[in-house]
């Protein structure tokens, strides 16, 4: 088999470049619209999220369908197509909710779960068909790679929808959705077309039984590297998106921004992120083999810098009149990706160690524990902020609660990821270090 060049990894960069695009629509513009246009409870927001985040259990499925027919380019295109359906139908449905609550509620339901599977399947296969082809002394640097090129499709997105939305309709917006949807089914099909064949043989051997799904997960939750490491994942990825569909309206609530002021405060969030991605990407690259290159630091030194953030941001909006939001927000970004990418290159890396032809498998456990924990922690945090809005008069005291707290448990997924890395230290220092 051959393996993909930089080009190549570059193209799969697409997809996931047309995934931050439509996604970023729905987690920061259509939230935003949702509970300061629309006046509805940011519980509504976090219950549709959830929604879209329990269908993520289905990864290891895609995956293991996948790996079973030899072929992951039609799941990653109809994965795509439907993400696409969903998010025009997600905008949509808000605009029924202007009219009507329960119509609009009930629109936004199916949408939601449109969302979820397109991206589910997308994504796992995606994600699989890297750890597949990928030269291993690439996959530290290619997981980066691709990460910085969905954090720039979330930027360029974010910034551009930001500048054209004000004065604010719901027309301009759906017209603004059908325009990207159909920029990333364009770069999609860019991405994908005929590069699996050209690394993988045309007849590639398929197992004639392909051994139960539960049997397969067995064995990944069996490997206690495999294991150890998505219980890190779920834990710092709730702590990581609890704060996401709260941000906008933060600045809306507390710092009396406009739908797209506020959204070009998520996007200086993604701005940090692309920053972060691109030092652990240098890193990587420059300080191989060396702490500072090392995938295990940055995620421990991340989500360290992610807490001290939320926290500082919890603190700040005491004093919105003067407190830096946009730099606050920016530095969340950058402390955010380094160690959410530093734990993709990890997780490309774990993927390829176990029996070929279950990456998606194993991919499908990483991400499903990701996906799962991005919902619940979505949701817990629109709740918080109810909760904290109802006891608290202040807006800035109740956001700022929450706020401190979701930086606490980013502490602790510190303590987590540090106590990961330190119990395999003496055996095998670079085991979690994807290539290597």
């Amino acid at each position: 088999m051959k393996h993909l060049s930089w080009i190549g990894i570059m193209r799969l960069g697409l997809v996931q470049m047309t995934l931050g695009s439509i996604i970023v629509l729905t987690t920061t513009t259509l939230n935003r619209v949702m509970v300061v246009e629309l006046s509805m409870p940011a519980m509504l927001a976090g219950t549709l999220f959830g929604i879209y985040y329990g269908t993520q259990f289905l990864r290891p499925r895609f995956g293991h369908s996948a790996d079973g027919g030899g072929r992951r380019t039609p799941w990653i295109i109809g994965g795509v197509l439907i993400l696409a359906l969903g998010g025009i139908s997600a905008t949509l449905s808000v605009w029924l909710m202007s009219l009507s609550s329960a119509l609009g509620i009930a629109a936004a339901i199916p949408a939601f779960l449109l969302i979820g599977i397109g991206i589910g399947s997308a994504g796992t296969n995606l994600l699989a068909l890297l750890a597949a082809t990928v030269a291993p002394e690439r996959k530290a640097a290619a997981g980066p790679l691709v990460w910085i090129m969905m954090v720039a499709g979330l930027a360029t997105t974010g910034a551009t929808v930001g500048a054209n939305l004000d004065p604010y309709t719901i027309e301009r917006l759906l017209i603004i959705t059908l325009i990207v949807c159909g920029i990333g089914i364009t770069l999609t099909l860019l991405g994908v077309w005929g590069i699996e064949r050209s690394v993988l043989p045309v007849q590639q051997e398929v197992p004639s039984t392909k051994p139960p799904l539960k049997h397969i997960l067995a064995e990944v939750w069996a490997d206690k590297k495999a294991r150890h490491f998505a219980i890190f994942v779920f834990a710092s990825m709730f702590a990581y998106n609890a704060q996401d569909l709260i941000l906008e309206p933060y600045g809306g609530h507390v710092f009396g921004m406009t739908p797209g002021e506020s959204t070009t405060l998520g996007s200086q969030q993604h701005q940090g992120a692309l920053l972060g991605m691109i030092l652990v990407l240098v890193s990587t690259l420059v300080f191989k083999g060396r702490l500072a290159g090392q995938p295990r630091a940055w995620m421990v030194g991340g989500c360290i810098a992610s807490g001290l953030a939320l926290i500082g941001l919890g603190i700040g909006g005491q004093s919105a009149g003067s407190w830096p939001v946009g730099l606050n927000v920016m530095a969340l970004g950058v402390a955010n990706g380094s160690f959410a990418v530093a734990a993709i290159a990890a997780m490309m890396g774990l993927a390829s160690q176990g029996r070929s032809q279950q990456e998606g498998v194993r991919m499908g456990v990483f991400g499903a524990a990701q996906a799962i924990a991005f919902g619940l922690g979505a949701f817990a945090g629109t709740v918080a902020v109810d909760v904290a809005r109802a006891i608290f008069t202040n807006d800035a005291l109740a956001y700022g609660t929450v706020f401190i707290a979701e930086g606490g448990l980013f502490l602790v997924s510190a303590a987590l990821a540090a106590r990961m890395a330190l119990s395999r230290a003496p055996r095998t220092p670079n085991v979690i270090v994807a290539g290597e």
